[in-house]
């Protein structure tokens, strides 16, 4: 555990936050930290003359003059500007000896990411990324559960909006099914595949990616933001057990094999599968469990816990590391897709 921080000014015990950024993500963070105990909002700053009315409509916030100024005044940064601002928002407020919270990702390039990672070393402030399915109730369900799967298959589809058009999908929706594959994945990344398509965009709508990890786990990760249908899902398989997370109904459902019934259920009312081991056939009982889902507000949660990496010390939940790693592997599929587009040579 990190030392809490020493606070210049303001109230013992609160931190002193400002945002940067506040289109329709950003006011949603304003929201939350002007409810939130042991904060103090002190204002916000965005370049964007309708953001900057809309908040002030919204919250009655004071707008800052520029980003130099608001970092200045506060005690960390909350950085919900767009993906091509993050390093310059970043960079800035570390060069300042502030903490950062910085929505994913964290950076639009790797090579961005390698300097505010170092930047982040030197001064040794918490820096938290904003992958918010972390504290989605459907993954905090499994948080007891040994995730030890050997393939996962996520499926991350939305309807098309212009918001987060500026990167691709693969930056913009699979990225968060990146964070937590990595998350659960104690292996390094052996072989990458992927393909995807512009389709409204410049930049590619739906892509498909096939990860493949050094202990033999294999991820196939799909997401598209030209679907009618919307689903944000997971399906974890590992030996004797399959787990599903469902992001968009905030809940988990896990199906194991066991040799017995449970211990409350009657063998004639067990439900079982006959299985061919070593030649011989053996009943494997079927359990099925729902973990109960914590009923929180995912992006307030992670908010709360960059509040208290700062004022108390503790780790921040995703650290500057784990979204630089989401971005890493991004790149890398996005040059992939980029490769498989290229025009081939002229005959």
């Amino acid at each position: 555990m990190s030392q809490p921080m020493h606070l210049q000014g303001g109230q013992p015990g609160i931190l002193r936050v400002g945002v940067l950024g506040t289109g329709h993500l950003g006011r949603i963070h304003c929201k939350l930290l002007r409810e939130m105990g042991g904060v103090e909002l002190l204002g916000f700053y965005d370049p964007d003359p309708a953001n900057v009315r809309a908040t002030e409509e919204t919250f009655g916030l004071p707008v800052f003059a520029g980003e130099a100024a608001l970092i200045e005044a506060c005690d960390a940064v909350v950085v919900v500007s767009s993906t091509p601002a993050h390093y310059e928002n970043v960079k800035a407020a570390l060069v300042r000896g502030k903490p950062v919270f910085v929505e994913k990702p964290l950076a639009a390039t790797v090579a961005q990411g390698v300097e505010l990672v170092s930047l982040a070393d030197e001064a040794g402030l918490p820096v938290q990324v904003g992958h918010v399915e972390r504290f989605n109730p459907a993954w905090l369900a499994l948080k007891d559960m040994d995730l030890q799967p050997g393939f996962i298959e996520a499926h991350r589809l939305a309807a098309f909006n212009p918001r987060g058009t500026e990167v691709s999908v693969i930056y913009d929706l699979m990225i968060h099914d990146l964070d937590l594959v990595l998350s659960i994945v104690d292996a390094p990344v052996a072989r990458v595949s992927a393909s995807g398509v512009a389709v409204i965009s410049d930049a590619p709508d739906i892509a498909n990616a096939r990860i493949e990890f050094a202990n033999g786990t294999v991820a196939n990760l799909t997401a598209s933001r030209i679907s009618i249908k919307t689903m944000r899902r997971m399906r974890l398989f590992q030996r004797d057990a399959y787990i599903t997370a469902d992001f968009a109904e905030r809940r988990s459902q896990v199906f194991r094999l066991t040799d017995g019934p449970a211990a409350d259920t009657k063998e004639e009312d067990a439900a079982f599968i006959e299985v061919n081991t070593g030649g011989k056939f053996a009943k494997r009982y079927i359990h099925f469990d729902q973990p109960e889902a914590p009923e929180v507000n995912a992006i307030g949660e992670e908010l709360k816990a960059f509040r208290d990496a700062v004022l108390h010390g503790s780790p921040v939940p995703v650290s500057i590391w784990d979204g630089f790693r989401a971005l890493e592997l991004a790149a890398q599929i996005e040059a992939r897709v980029q490769r498989q587009t290229l025009p081939g040579p002229a005959v």
